[in-house]
Parts: C-alpha cells; sequence; structure tokens
C-alpha cells in the first residue's frame, strides 16, 4: 500500500482513546512539567537496540536516519520540515495497528517504527516530532494534532494525526501528514477538523491557544512511548 493511500475507517480502541480524551479535558487545567527544548539521544544504545530488536535491516535505516540528522542539522527549518517528512512519508508504509502490533491502537516509538519499516498516523507524527526536536527545533513549535480526517469528497470521516509547526503558539500550523505528501497552512487542509493537539509540554483543546493538561498524566499512550525511547536509547 503507498504512504498517500487513505487508511481504512478507524478501530473502535481509536474511537474510544478520542472519546476518553475529550472528557479528560474538560476535568480543567492542570500543572504542566516543562520538557526540554532539544530531545538527546545515545546513537551507541539506539544501534544496540535496533540490532537486537529488528536485525540488520532497521539498522540500516537507523543509519538512514542519523546520516538525515547530520545533513539537515545546520539546514534552514523550511529544509528541515520538508526533508525529514518526506524521509518517513516515503520509508514507511502504511499498516494499521492490529495488523503490525495486533492491538486495535498502539504508539509506536521512532524506532519501532524505523525497525518494522511500517506504522499507522501515530507512528508517522511521533518519528517526525521527534526526529524535528532533535535537530533543534523547539518543542513548543511542534504539536502532534488528532483530527476528525474526511474521505476524499465524501462526509465520511476518521481518526487520524497529524504534525503540527507552530511560528508562534497562537499561529495558523504548517501541517506535517502521510496521506498528503506537500506541507500545507492548516487552512489549506478544509479536509482536517481538529480536537486536540499534544506535545511533550502540554494538551490543548481543538484549536486552543492554552494548554489545558499535562500530556504524561492524560495521555497513557504517549507515556508508554516516553518510557520505551528511553529504554531504547533517547534520553
Amino acid at each position: 500500500m503507498s504512504p498517500f493511500s487513505p487508511p481504512p475507517l478507524e478501530s473502535p480502541g481509536r474511537r474510544r482513546f478520542v472519546a476518553g480524551l475529550g472528557a479528560l479535558l474538560l476535568a480543567g487545567v492542570l500543572g504542566l512539567r516543562p520538557g526540554p527544548a532539544t530531545a538527546s539521544l545515545d546513537p551507541a544504545r539506539l544501534r544496540q537496540s535496533m540490532q537486537r530488536l529488528y536485525g540488520q535491516q532497521g539498522l540500516n535505516t537507523l543509519e538512514e536516519w542519523f546520516r538525515l540528522l547530520d545533513q539537515l542539522r545546520t539546514a534552514p527549518l523550511q529544509n528541515q520540515l520538508r526533508e525529514v517528512n518526506d524521509f518517513f512519508n516515503r520509508r514507511i508504509r502504511w499498516v494499521d495497528d492490529i495488523d503490525n502490533w495486533g492491538r486495535e491502537d498502539f504508539w509506536a516509538t521512532p524506532l519501532e517504527t524505523m525497525g518494522r519499516g511500517q506504522g499507522d498516523c501515530e507512528d508517522y507524527s511521533i518519528a517526525k516530532y521527534i526526529t524535528l526536536k532533535q535537530l533543534g527545533v523547539p518543542g513548543q513549535q511542534l504539536r502532534m494534532i488528532y483530527v476528525r480526517a474526511r474521505i476524499g469528497r465524501s462526509q465520511i470521516t476518521q481518526a487520524h494525526m497529524v504534525l503540527g509547526w507552530y511560528e508562534t503558539p497562537a499561529a495558523e500550523p504548517l501541517i506535517l501528514d502521510n496521506l498528503v505528501p506537500s506541507i500545507t497552512p492548516a487552512a489549506q487542509r478544509t479536509d482536517l477538523d481538529p480536537l486536540f493537539s499534544f506535545n511533550s509540554q502540554g494538551l490543548w483543546a481543538g484549536g486552543g491557544t492554552e494548554s489545558r493538561a499535562d500530556p504524561l498524566a492524560r495521555l497513557s499512550r504517549w507515556r508508554s512511548v516516553i518510557d520505551r525511547m528511553q529504554e531504547q536509547g533517547f534520553n
């Protein structure tokens, strides 16, 4: 399946997750634990983890990722956004979680996504987010955005995740997506309706500009990703 092909309708697990998260956002404002602006990593541990979990093929993709980081470290921001978006869209095949992991809704770490060479919308978004943070893009300018995506010209919608880059907290984001290869301003993505967004520092309802909750406290899947990343070599 092409990485730009629309995935099938969302799973019951994803529907339950989105509905439950909406209820949590209405619970009120919580204290935040600020996260670092730049992600760090241990290349030796990442190589060991990849070799152990996914063998030589996964290790080859990881080395390509390291080269991408080296090439883009001092590149202009627009180049970083475009090249990171293209890297994962071209190398990762879209596969539903139930087929990839045997679970209805599983969020993979970047190492797991690159190791398997496949994933779904959350996996693309997380991998791009972590990669851009590693390149020095401030974390507060990046949010993973859960949306309702309309399929084609129909009224059928499904839960979907994209990555947004925000020049300022109140700015219109640029959207990095695995369904549409070009990076476009959110206003041009009339097929997407935002439900909530989050990063390592906050969680926002809809298109809001004020964080409503601590993402690590409210998103168990995100907390699990962070824990596994630390085990694999992301510090």
